[in-house]
């Protein structure tokens, strides 16, 4: 299966897109030195983090080895098998750091790159489902398993490791996440918490949704079955999903009816939560 820079429903990886993991590591280092300087007792936690690794794909390995370890696969081993799909698909980190660059634009609670890194789960989760999949596409099925499992345990967020997601995806919040085994999220979507992208029954094959670029779906949504999230769609929260949604169109309801007039914009990059209906809000 080949990886997912070459899949076509996602947006061209090319050289400048791969180098942004370079880039945004000297602001990372900015970042952690900023914070170790305002607050003392922050120093060991921002060297452990950041200051002492030479680079932002040794830094993410570590972090995510730290809160995946658990006793059948403990923290040396989860730091070598990450670093090793970093190095073996360096698409990962671009599609890491192009995440952190979406979380810090889209989240009005934040403004910087080491806090999501550090602290976001949703992030956390992401990140570690992008090796998860790589371990799946590798044939390592059962070690793709086991960090599925450890994401959900730690993170509460369960994502098959077969499901495919594009760059710039933002899991805000993320508690209460699933998303199933053929599932496709692309590039620029934002999904908020308690979602699921699931099927309708016991259904064999692609029975999950597709989430097309720029999507945005609020909180406690259920999308059921394989239906297509068109390019620009908006969700509304709490919202039951079981037939196609069509590009730049807001629905809601159980089950979800369009609303309103076809917009213009992609809400998941803009964060437009409110409904073309008065007083509705995702």
């Amino acid at each position: 299966m080949p990886g997912l820079e070459s899949k076509l429903v996602f947006l061209p990886v090319d050289d400048a897109a791969r180098g942004e993991a370079a880039r945004i590591w000297s602001n990372l280092q900015g970042e952690a030195h900023a914070a170790l300087t305002r607050d003392a007792a922050l120093t060991r936690a921002m060297n452990s983090a950041v200051l002492m690794h030479p680079s932002f794909g040794h830094a993410l390995s570590h972090r995510l080895a730290i809160k995946l370890a658990d006793h059948d696969v403990d923290r040396d081993e989860l730091l070598a098998l990450i670093y090793g799909a970093y190095t073996s698909r360096p698409g990962l980190l671009g599609a890491a750091a192009a995440d952190l660059l979406a979380i810090k634009d889209r989240d009005p609670s934040n403004n910087e790159l080491l806090t999501p890194f550090l602290y976001f789960k949703g992030f956390n989760a992401l990140q570690g489902h992008r090796v998860a999949h790589w371990l799946w596409d590798d044939g390592r099925r059962h070690l793709a398993r086991h960090i599925q499992r450890r994401i959900s345990e730690v993170l509460s967020i369960d994502i098959h490791p077969a499901a495919v997601m594009g760059r710039g995806i933002m899991l805000d919040h993320g508690g209460g996440l699933v998303i199933g085994e053929t599932a496709v999220i692309e590039d620029d979507v934002s999904i908020l918490q308690d979602v699921t992208l699931g099927g309708t029954g016991k259904q064999t094959g692609d029975r999950h949704p597709k989430v097309r670029r720029g999507a945005l779906i609020g909180a406690g949504a259920k999308v059921l079955g394989n239906i297509e999230i068109g390019i620009g769609a908006k969700v509304g929260a709490g919202s039951v999903v079981v037939s196609p949604v069509e590009p730049y169109t807001s629905v809601v309801g159980v089950p979800a009816r369009p609303i309103g007039q076809r917009h213009a914009s992609l809400p998941g990059v803009t964060m437009d939560q409110v409904m073309t209906e008065p007083d509705y809000v995702i």
